[in-house]
């Protein structure tokens, strides 16, 4: 199981170190700093990013196993190298009103964030426009959570307070735009038509590509419906979509959630949905990006270091999904959730103000093991309800409405 859940990993591992000694011997930085720095970029990555691999799961437990192994074999050339190498190069080449070939070469030059006219300053120039786009991306992912259906309420209070609040109609869309429009106009007044352009791509990105891959969800579902005799059908049962807290399967009111094989997605919906975690996986790796200039300079390190770390973060969130560990631990959804929340809030914050990337992780960290400790709790008190593992790949649960404990 191991072997096969992260044998990519143990083989991109191997090969980014093996590039990165090749590389700091030629480049001057030295074989064994290259590779103590890949290394901690590695680990870096992997330490503020386990939130992103939960709420990954949410959403790849929906995909049918062919597009777990796309989102592992081709979603990681894209995290790796268009995300953490290709996309920051563009944006700086946009940005700073550069050619691709000069950008290149400025990105091989390197250059703190404190140094005018190196790659590392022009990067961290576009943080604004980078942390507003991402920033909104996320909060909208998050509002979609808290202002919808849930199955388990971990702040049950404050959830349920919010779920009711959620039958307004496009409220997420009104909460955000609202943040948007405080944030450009009062907080971030030396950015603020930047912030406003960026915060408002990245609420119509998360809007298109959710909104697609619901309606390709749903057709799909429909055509299940019509294939299945009538007794089979799953009634009070809805498509779920990322909309729905990243993808967990959401009961109809009054109804019954009902995980099945058949309702893995397929076709245009895996694709959208797939689509849909690339942006989430480009939301968090944003500011990575730019925080890795505190370690160093070097694009090309940067790129190995983050790239590994990012291919744990996929053998991770493979790993959640075919251990059923979503399903074994109620509240760790909602405690990844919430950890998106406040990323999302930091990341907009951080536009006028220096938030330490050692503060972003232990955020999310804080809200991940509360949930997980309150989840091991809530299986101890009513083990009548605990998910007892997998079978056959699925989470072996019990069949029970939505009690919202």
């Amino acid at each position: 199981m191991i072997l096969k859940t992260y044998g990519w990993s143990f083989g991109v591992t191997a090969v980014g170190l093996v590039l990165a000694a090749w590389y700091g011997s030629g480049s001057g930085t030295g074989a064994l700093q290259a590779l103590a720095l890949v290394a901690i970029l590695g680990v870096l990555e992997v330490s503020l990013s386990f939130d992103n691999a939960v709420v990954n799961a949410t959403v790849l437990q929906r995909m049918s196993e062919f597009w777990q192994r796309i989102f592992l074999t081709v979603g990681i050339v894209i995290a790796v190298f268009g995300m953490r190498l290709v996309f920051p190069i563009l944006l700086v080449s946009v940005t700073a009103g550069l050619g691709p070939v000069e950008t290149v070469r400025l990105a091989l030059a390197g250059g703190s964030p404190e140094e005018p006219g190196t790659y590392g300053y022009q990067l961290n120039e576009a943080h604004p426009t980078i942390a507003a786009f991402g920033g909104m991306f996320l909060l909208m992912l998050f509002l979609g959570f808290v202002f919808g259906e849930k199955e388990h309420h971990w702040l049950a209070p404050l959830e349920r307070l919010l779920e009711r609040a959620g039958r307004l109609q496009a409220v997420n869309v009104v909460v955000a735009s609202a943040v948007l429009l405080v944030v450009a106009e009062t907080f971030a007044t030396e950015h603020g038509r930047t912030v406003l352009a960026a915060g408002l791509a990245g609420m119509l990105t998360y809007l298109l590509v959710n909104g697609l891959g619901e309606l390709f969800n749903v057709e799909e579902h429909a055509g299940h419906d019509e294939d299945a005799p009538a007794g089979e059908r799953a009634e009070g049962e809805r498509a779920a979509t990322p909309l729905d807290g990243g993808g967990a399967p959401v009961p109809a009111r009054g109804g019954t959630s009902r995980p099945t094989a058949a309702a893995k997605a397929t076709g245009k919906a895996a694709f959208f949905l797939f689509l849909y975690l690339e942006v989430l996986d480009a939301s968090f790796s944003f500011d990575g990006v730019v925080g890795a200039f505190a370690i160093t300079s070097d694009p090309i390190v940067i790129a190995l270091g983050l790239g590994i770390g990012a291919m744990y973060i996929r053998s991770m969130t493979v790993h959640l999904v075919r251990e059923g560990t979503l399903a074994q631990y109620p509240y760790l959804e909602n405690g990844a959730l919430w950890a998106i929340g406040a990323l999302a809030v930091i990341l907009l914050l951080s536009i006028e103000v220096e938030v330490p990337e050692v503060v972003t992780g232990l955020v999310g960290l804080a809200f991940i093991v509360s949930a997980l400790v309150s989840s091991i709790v809530h299986n101890r008190r009513h083990p009548e309800d605990a998910h007892v593992g997998t079978e056959g790949g699925e989470p072996a649960q019990h069949e029970q409405a939505a009690t919202g404990r």
